[in-house]
């Protein structure tokens, strides 16, 4: 599964240099047709508002397919091995958890709401501006349920060695 995230990751990297690069234009075209030539272009507030929730979406399940989101796991080192693998196998279903009710059940719901409601000025409607929430529910839930996986054989640990881990609680102790 490893070579797959990395290709997945890989992909998404670009999608969002490419939603990047977009979102800048159109940014600029709009600042350009309301500063110097007088005459406010009215797709770009919308479709930039777009191109930025698809960014977001995107680059955060670049992310967190890179495992490179925020983690305080202080408190997780400090736990025994045992404890550390429960403790991340309930992270990872707690993602998995969100990201198919919140994203992809959600944005599904979303879109079937919304699928006929056009957009002014555009020729694409709501709901499939909204296709991007099951997308990335469906991206975060691979990489959660390969971290899931992974957290469950011991694979995926808080690695630490004892003199760490004596070193670790020690300075916790000095914090008291």
């Amino acid at each position: 599964m490893t070579a797959l995230r990395e290709r997945t990751v890989e992909v998404l990297k670009w999608i969002s240099i490419v939603l990047f690069v977009v979102l800048v234009a159109v940014v600029m075209w709009q600042v350009v047709t309301r500063q110097v030539l007088q005459s406010p272009s009215g797709w770009t507030t919308t479709v930039s508002q777009y191109l930025f929730i698809w960014l977001v979406l995107f680059s955060v399940s670049m992310v967190f397919g890179e495992r490179g989101h925020v983690a305080v796991d202080f408190f997780a080192r400090l736990l025994p091995r045992l404890l550390q693998r429960v403790s991340s196998v309930l992270v990872s279903l707690s993602i998995l958890a969100f990201a198919l009710l919140g994203l992809f059940w959600g944005g599904l719901r979303g879109m079937s709401i919304s699928w006929n409601q056009a957009i002014t000025g555009l020729p694409v409607t709501v709901g499939q501006m909204y296709l991007a929430l099951p997308v990335a529910g469906v991206l975060i839930a691979l990489f959660a349920l390969d971290a899931l996986v992974r957290s469950a054989r011991g694979e995926d640990m808080l690695a630490r060695t004892d003199a760490q881990q004596a070193a670790a609680i020690a300075s916790a102790e000095d914090l008291e």
